[in-house]
């Protein structure tokens, strides 16, 4: 140690022995002493600056020597470690804390567990409550170690151990990082599996921190790949082009990332193409088949309509061999016009009376055919002359049409 003392320079050294500091001062200050007085409360300075030094030196410290940047994998249990040791010098009460630093400068950190007062406190953060606890039963022994059980990957982060004992701190940082294993992957076959095409074999996972990666093995027959398959580590297929039947067999993927790995098989079987030829005739007679059937019903169909109009035609058509049948008002007419006449019929020879008949209006033409063959048809009543009506003193009256229900036309 140099101090400036005036014009000249002062050097002491100091070394510990048996846990005790001595200082020895060099040949150069004993004679600078002897020739010179020199200020002694100068000197009692350097000697408490040394005293200073020597007690850091040999305070509380943190022995812990492993790494600092821990990755751990979801589920699993990660011991931070936090070994110190203390001195004869530390004579405070100890308290041990541990905290999660802010990701933001701005934030403050959050305290996780203390132990204080010879007793421990872990319920400080409900995220982490249950799940964190001291390593040691007795912290104070020189373990101030912290055990996280569970973890997740929300518990990523920077975590902090300090250890105080008046006058002695010291302290201790890591980086823990929580990363996902892959989820089991979904393994599938996509595109025709005939000899002669192009085929694709995808594997998936989706859970996992990246990067993942995928590899595909075949586990039967000679375990080799086909040598036209191209793989795609990152994306997790495996194209196979131009296949043939030698590609049949079981293939495996695994998906892994740093911390855990997966797998999944998928079954592939190589076959000839099917005949087209007899699938395209077989196509054909039944396109041909259904067209005809198709034919046939339209042609019942019109068929079936042409009769039925016909037939509401026939119904409506009126013949002229048919009288119309009688009607309430020609009938009242009749009896008005043979009341009014029957002065006239007593002049009437008896040779004109059997001309003079009722017309039969009751009787319809369906009547002459729907008797049976062996019966003769009897002959329609005669018609009277129109002059012989006029002579008679008979009206003409206009009777409307009517067909076979009765109803006018």
């Amino acid at each position: 140690m140099l101090r400036e003392t005036g014009e000249r320079r002062v050097t002491v050294k100091h070394y510990k022995s048996g846990g005790k500091v001595v200082f020895m001062p060099t040949r150069v200050t004993r004679l600078w002493l002897k020739s010179r007085s020199m200020d002694f409360s100068i000197f009692c300075l350097c000697l408490i600056n040394v005293i200073l030094l020597a007690g850091s030196a040999c305070g509380l410290q943190i022995t812990s020597t492993g790494p600092t940047s821990i990755e751990k994998a979801s589920g699993e249990t990660v011991k931070l470690d936090c070994q110190f040791t203390l001195s004869a010098e530390d004579s405070g009460p100890l308290d041990i804390e541990w905290s999660l630093q802010p990701s933001d400068n701005q934030k403050e950190e959050k305290v996780l567990i203390v132990y204080s007062g010879d007793r421990a406190f872990e319920h400080y953060y409900e995220p982490l409550k249950g799940r964190v606890h001291f390593n040691s039963p007795d912290p104070k022994n020189g373990d101030a170690s912290m055990n996280i059980m569970g973890l997740k990957a929300t518990d990523t982060g920077t975590y902090q151990c300090k250890v105080k004992k008046v006058p002695g701190i010291g302290s201790r940082k890591f980086l823990l990082t929580i990363m996902v294993r892959p989820s089991k992957p979904k393994c599938y076959a996509e595109g025709q599996t005939y000899a002669g095409k192009d085929m694709v074999l995808r594997c998936s996972s989706v859970e996992g921190t990246q990067p993942l990666q995928y590899i595909w093995e075949r586990t039967t027959g000679n375990k080799l790949l086909p040598p036209l398959a191209v793989l795609d580590p990152v994306g997790g297929t495996m194209s196979l082009r131009n296949a043939t039947e030698a590609a049949s067999g079981t293939y495996k993927c695994i998906a892994k990332n740093r911390v855990g790995t997966e797998e999944c098989s998928v079954e592939v079987n190589i076959t000839q193409p099917p005949n087209n030829a007899g699938t395209i005739a077989a196509v054909v007679i039944c396109i041909l088949l259904f067209l005809i059937l198709l034919a046939l019903l339209l042609f019942c169909f019109c068929r079936a309509r042409n009769k039925k109009k016909y037939e509401k035609e026939i119904a409506y058509e009126i013949r002229e061999d048919v009288p119309p049948p009688k009607s309430r008002v020609s009938t009242a007419r009749s009896f008005t016009s043979v009341g009014s006449q029957r002065s006239s019929l007593g002049s009437m020879s008896p040779s004109n009376l059997h001309e003079y008949t009722k017309t039969q209006y009751d009787k319809i033409p369906s009547e002459e055919y729907e008797k049976p063959p062996g019966q003769a048809p009897i002959p329609a009543p005669s018609r009277m002359a129109g002059p012989n009506l006029s002579r008679m003193g008979a009206i003409a009256v206009m009777i409307p049409a009517q067909n076979r229900d009765g109803s006018i036309v």
